[in-house]
């Protein structure tokens, strides 16, 4: 054998194993639309015509607390909380905690709606920070509002304060720059009202970008396609997770995450659990495994929900920055969650969760970024030993291309077939430019977040990260 001869060998398993591993994650990524085409077929032929309007005059539809923590969201936060109280329900309230502040958010909550201390007393059944302050509204029109006002401890801590706080069984927890379509709580407490033998536990539903769209006293007036195109990129990004990914996960009784910025909780199961875990940055995430190995360890009949429609819109990052240090802390979530739960892999005992859920969000979402950037620094060194195969390297860059281009597209079509939300050619054709860029000026930078999210995870990095807003494009008066 020739001094290259073990070189040869090692870039024929190298080629296989890439080979391999591009062809498994393709097949996920088929299979996984598949299903959920299927899904969205059988959801829109059983719901598009129910009356859901029909439940506000249901005494017994669910009572639900929606949970809004905030912090320095001054610049929103008045259009976000008129939003949450003009949403089209009975049996709600809105708790919105101010997690310590350092803007005029809580100046503008007192002013905009009111308030006025309540002597009601906070009683703590999962341990928070402290509570200075709860107000109530002396205005009626503001009579279902509760304002919490604690020390920062983190979104976590902020959720486990309103759970604390709510007398209603169901909680609703979202990001307090959402803005929410007023039949959301119809939709979410539609699942629950259906149940039969087996306990819903939770509903998730479909989160979609705002940036660029109208809005008008809490109330998406018009959807647009994001003038900045890394938010219109994460348009696309969110179309293939949540219409492509999660409504498929949802079917195979597989779903690991329901988004922190939008799902609906049993509350008595939060309680058996502990409430968020306040020791890692993905507490949605750890949530919801750690309620379905609850229900899954004591052997009760349960499931979880996915709802399709788009009923919440949120503010993408615009920037580099702000999306970095966002994927970075989705990063550092992932990791704490798999190592925490480590025993589900490939358990049996935990049926599909460990068997394929988590090796597959082990491998293909947490591993991926690792993988490519290694492939990237063997083809440079084969670069720099002259042997690389150009004519390999070429065409399975041309078809990994040509695969995230069809897979975008595909999430396009799903949507103009189902919801069609964006109604002009125009967004369209905005949508397919950012497709045909997003490997070249996205994809690296989500891989350089999630490897700077490994460092500071090993570093021993908690930090959360500033999320700034630019606010929501208003409907001129």
């Amino acid at each position: 054998m020739n001094d290259f001869g073990w070189i040869n060998i090692d870039i024929t398993v190298f080629n296989y194993f890439i080979l391999a591993f591009a062809f498994t994650v393709m097949l996920s990524y088929i299979v996984l639309a598949i299903v959920s085409a299927f899904s969205l077929k059988h959801y829109l032929r059983v719901n598009r015509l129910i009356p859901y309007k029909s439940l506000l005059a249901f005494q017994d539809a669910p009572r639900i607390s929606i949970l809004a923590p905030a912090y320095n969201e001054g610049f929103t936060i008045r259009e976000n909380v008129l939003s949450l109280l003009s949403i089209q329900y009975n049996n709600f309230d809105v708790i919105v905690i101010n997690d310590g502040s350092k803007d005029d958010s809580i100046a503008i909550l007192v002013d905009a709606f009111e308030l006025i201390p309540s002597d009601e007393v906070y009683v703590a059944s999962i341990p928070t920070k402290q509570v200075k302050n709860v107000y109530i509204s002396t205005n009626p029109t503001f009579s279902k509002l509760i304002v919490i006002d604690k020390e920062n401890g983190g979104k976590a801590d902020a959720l486990n304060a309103g759970i604390n706080f709510s007398k209603n069984p169901y909680v609703v927890c979202i990001d307090v720059d959402c803005i929410i379509e007023k039949d959301v709580l119809l939709k979410l407490s539609k699942p629950f009202l259906e149940a039969t033998n087996k306990r819903i536990i939770a509903t998730g539903g479909v989160v979609r970008i705002a940036n660029s769209c109208i809005v008008k006293s809490g109330k998406l007036i018009k959807v647009n396609v994001p003038k900045n195109l890394i938010a219109r990129i994460q348009v696309l990004e969110y179309l293939r997770a949540f219409v492509l990914g999660r409504m498929a996960w949802a079917k195979l009784d597989g779903l690991l995450l329901i988004s922190g910025a939008f799902g609906m909780f049993d509350k008595e199961i939060i309680l058996k659990v502990g409430g968020y875990n306040t020791n890692t940055v993905g507490e949605d995430m750890e949530l919801v495994v750690r309620m379905r190995r609850y229900m899954i360890e004591n052997k009760f009949p349960y499931t979880l929900k996915f709802i399709p429609d788009p009923l919440c819109w949120t503010e993408a990052p615009e920037s580099y920055e702000i999306l970095g240090k966002q994927r970075s802390r989705w990063t550092r979530g992932t990791m704490e969650t798999l190592w925490i739960h480590r025993k589900m892999f490939f358990n049996p005992r935990y049926k599909i969760l460990g068997m394929i859920s988590y090796p597959y969000w082990l491998f293909y979402e947490y591993l991926a970024p690792i993988i490519e950037l290694t492939g990237l620094l063997i083809s440079l060194l084969m670069v720099y030993y002259g042997i690389l195969s150009w004519s390999f390297f070429g065409l399975l860059s041309l078809f990994v291309y040509t695969f995230a281009l069809f897979f975008s597209v595909l999430a396009i079509f799903t949507e103009e077939a189902t919801f069609k939300k964006y109604e002009s050619k125009k967004d369209i054709f905005k949508l397919v430019w950012a497709a045909l860029l997003e490997p070249f000026i996205f994809h690296p930078f989500l891989i350089y977040a999630a490897l700077k999210g490994n460092w500071q995870k090993i570093k021993g990095s908690h930090s959360w990260g500033d999320m700034t807003r630019k606010g929501f494009e208003k409907k001129p008066e």
